[in-house]
């Protein structure tokens, strides 16, 4: 029985010691998830934070990695890629009295993406993993009008769905940002819906910009966004600006100038269900199993939206 005093989420993760926050799309996807890690900090649980990894990670020294798809990347990591969310991540924790280690994956599919994970659940005890997206595309079910960037989502969320882990919760961050890649938010509410009537749904909560987990969530994307002033992620300068309260076509960055913009409350907002629930609910994820490779993963779906009639776009009614 959950409480109005307390979100679903943090009920469920209550008797659940070691926890890992996990990025499920790639990118910048672990910050989205860092203001749940820092409350869980807060409250005295050993927190762990990992991330699927954009960067070329078959550059790094083997005295990073821990098994063959998983790295332990510290403050100090040395790579030959610019871009390292996973470092700068890192970084900001260390310059803030924070366990500084990030573990990043690469782009690989279902199964050893699974024994990656089951790597670290065994050798960190895991007794819960909190999926993150950046993003609400994580919750499409494969038959929407569009899916915005399911490859990484879908890997992530198959791999952890097979893990015999107690407590298993994805959470998702930046209601509306996925409309730049076709999703329909119609389809988002609707999935949530049929989640709740399922009793996977755990519930939305807000970020306060006054609150310490806000304040060093803004920290941590104004550091990220200065390592790569070229490239910031959209998605967390996004939710960052609508943490502040800006709204509207609030543009931060060259690579969105010839989008318009619709930073909104909602952004803030994070989203939280259970994992088997939400994987239940997947039309095609069984279809994945047997993946190695990220592009097996893009053939696949593709395979099946050829296969499925898919529900049209609707428009908000106000």
């Amino acid at each position: 029985m959950f409480s109005l005093q307390e979100p679903p989420l943090f009920s469920r993760l209550k008797a659940a010691q070691r926890v890992l926050v996990a990025g499920a799309g790639g990118g910048f996807d672990v910050f989205a998830g860092l203001p749940i890690a820092l409350s869980l900090w807060e409250s005295g649980k050993q927190v762990h934070l990992a991330n699927l990894s954009f960067s070329e990670l078959a550059g790094l020294d083997l005295d990073v990695w821990l098994d063959e798809d998983v790295a332990a990347i510290t403050p100090a990591t040395q790579i030959r890629d610019w871009y390292f969310p996973e470092r700068s991540l890192a970084r900001w924790l260390e310059a803030n009295g924070l366990p500084s280690t990030v573990y990043a994956f690469p782009r690989v599919g279902v199964r050893p993406l699974r024994q990656a994970y089951r790597t670290l659940a065994e050798r960190l005890d895991l007794d819960a993993i909190v999926l993150v997206d950046g993003g609400t595309d994580i919750l499409m079910r494969g038959d929407e009008a569009g899916l915005g960037t399911p490859e990484e989502d879908m890997a992530s969320l198959a791999a952890v769905h097979g893990l015999d882990v107690p407590d298993k919760i994805v959470v998702c961050l930046g209601f509306g940002v996925d409309a730049y890649h076709g999703v329909n938010h119609v389809h988002v509410l609707e999935n949530l819906s049929a989640l709740d009537r399922d009793g996977a749904y755990l519930g939305a909560f807000s970020i306060p910009r006054s609150s310490r987990e806000g304040a060093l969530y803004l920290d941590a994307v104004a550091r990220a966004q200065a390592d790569v002033p070229r490239h910031p992620s959209i998605v967390n300068g996004s939710i960052a600006a609508a943490i502040r309260g800006e709204f509207g076509d609030v543009q931060f960055t060259e690579r969105t100038r010839n989008s318009e913009l619709f930073v909104n409350p909602l952004m803030a907002l994070y989203f939280a269900v259970d994992a088997d629930g939400l994987a239940r609910r997947s039309l095609y994820l069984d279809r994945l199993e047997n993946t190695v490779l990220m592009r097996q993963i893009s053939t696949i779906i593709d395979e099946f939206r050829e296969e499925r009639t898919r529900r049209p776009p609707r428009a908000f009614p106000h």
